[in-house]
């Protein structure tokens, strides 16, 4: 082939690659601009949110991708080795709760929550709540609604927080309806993360810090840190004039000695136990608390860096609204940073959840013992001077076992702090059943004390006494008389937010 041939060849394939490449960039192009097409068009607004507006449905319609991920928080299939989003009887799952909770309300029924979406139904179906026929009716104070409704800021902007708080849970029934969503964490007018609880905000002012200083990263978990945290309600503040008002024991710090030293010099307890008579202090839900002693707090990871992760849908990237336990969404959690493989990292999880659970059953026999040999001790005749010590070791310990337990992922969020906070309430048990056998000898008792037969948890409830099928008698009038009342109601309201009234 001479010359001319070969520059003839030549110019034919730069004009076909210069055809390809400029085909390329203007595919290229056209994709950015209808990737930004879209983007403009999901958040554009088409309804103006008002102010604590409840129904998730109208945040939906400005954005449609947040919510339709959102309606997946219904689904209850996911299953893991310990527990998942499925309803589970966990007083069926471990009989033991019955006697540790004697005399308090969660001996009566404690069921696995399903998540954000089923928290009013739940506890309206829960036989904590009693029975109520009328809103001053049921032993529980209306601040048990704090965290379970969207509703819950709107109320409070209504008619002010103090009297949220006020009287007892059926009075507020009718108005807490729609499931957790967008109105509890996000601001409408520009959709920041925004607390809408009170008790974050005044936690935060009682140990001088300014929550508004937050960052946007400490946000992502903090909107969590209004609910998933220990708390307690105070009766005794003296502006208050005795409203269970919804606080939470941070003052002297957020380690389970120091909340416990908060609780003890306030002398402070939920509930007398049934059998021990020990004055007991109950554990809410203290994961933020857990979560800030583990390596992914450290690293600046957030609860919405792995529970909330970001994903991309039609070029828009936006937060994913699935709640769900980073297990079940490995890829986009987990593997955003640790490049292993998904089984890997899963029996990484459990591996630390096993060692941790085989010392916290442990513990959790040691506590029942304690709680029975002391019963031992009162029907023996002994003293409130020879049990005051042991009481307060059966509070301590039975403490830290349920800080370690209702921490909601503590054996992975924190493995090394809760393995610590459960050893030293095996301590504090020993101790405590080691003064109890000394009493039980002085007051004339040989042998051991027999381990109750608990085996089931009709077992254990008919142990400590409790008349089950009355409580569900008076649950099932509730839900033939008050809850269709409620329902009805709720129905109206709705209707009116929907004309515009």
């Amino acid at each position: 082939m001479n010359t001319r041939s070969k520059l003839r060849v030549r110019n034919w394939v730069l004009f076909a690659l210069t055809i390809i490449v400029v085909f390329s960039l203007g595919l290229l192009a056209s994709s950015i601009l209808e990737r930004k097409s879209e983007s403009a068009f999901a958040y554009t607004p088409k309804v103006k949110i008002g102010l604590n507006e409840p129904r998730n449905k109208v945040w939906g319609e400005n954005f449609p991708r947040e919510y339709q991920s959102y309606l997946q928080n219904a689904d209850t299939l996911f299953k893991s080795a310990y527990n998942g989003n499925a309803m589970i009887d966990m007083l069926e799952v471990d009989p033991r709760l019955v006697v540790l909770w004697a005399g308090y309300g969660f001996s009566k029924d404690y069921n696995q929550g399903r998540g954000h979406t089923y928290a009013v139904t739940d506890l309206q179906n829960s036989l904590r709540t009693g029975g109520p026929t009328g809103p001053d009716d049921g032993p529980m104070p209306s601040t048990c609604w704090t965290c379970k409704s969207p509703d819950v800021p709107r109320l409070m902007g209504e008619i002010g927080v103090d009297n949220f708080y006020k009287g007892k849970w059926a009075s507020k029934g009718s108005e807490v309806v729609n499931a957790i969503g967008c109105a509890d964490c996000h601001d409408e007018k520009n959709m920041n993360l925004k607390i809408t609880r009170p008790a974050l905000i005044e936690a935060f002012e009682a140990m001088g810090k300014d929550i508004n200083q937050a960052t946007h990263q400490e946000m992502r978990s903090l909107v969590c840190a209004q609910c998933h945290v220990e708390y307690y309600f105070d009766t005794k503040i003296p502006e208050k004039e005795g409203i269970p008002y919804l606080t939470f024991p941070w003052e002297n710090g957020f380690s389970v000695e120091e909340m416990e030293a908060y609780y003890d010099e306030k002398e402070f307890k939920d509930w007398t136990h049934g059998l021990s008579k020990a004055p007991m202090l109950k554990a809410q839900h203290p994961g933020y608390e857990v979560y800030l002693t583990g390596i992914h707090a450290k690293r600046g990871v957030s609860c919405a860096d792995c529970h909330m992760p970001y994903k991309s849908e039609g070029g828009q990237k936006f937060t994913d609204h699935h709640i769900q336990s980073p297990l079940n969404n490995v890829a986009n959690s987990c593997q955003v940073c640790h490049r292993e493989e998904s089984e890997n990292l899963i029996r990484d999880v459990y591996d630390r959840q096993n060692r941790i659970i085989v010392n916290r059953d442990k513990l959790e026999e040691l506590l029942v013992r304690a709680h029975v040999e002391a019963k031992t001790a009162w029907d023996l005749g002994a003293t409130e001077e020879q049990m005051a010590e042991i009481l307060q070791d059966i509070r301590h310990a039975q403490w830290r076992w349920d800080y370690a337990a209702a921490s909601h992922g503590g054996s992975f969020h924190s493995p090394v702090e809760i393995g610590r906070v459960i050893g030293t309430g095996i301590d504090v048990a020993q101790e405590g059943r080691i003064k109890l056998a000394r009493l039980l000898i002085a007051l004339g008792f040989e042998g051991e004390v027999p381990y109750p037969d608990i085996a089931t948890k009709e077992k254990a409830q008919a142990f400590i006494g409790m008349d089950v099928e009355k409580l569900k008698l008076e649950k099932e009038k509730f839900q033939k008389t008050l809850l269709p009342e409620w329902m009805k109601a709720a129905e109206e309201r709705e209707a009116k937010m929907e004309d515009g009234e």
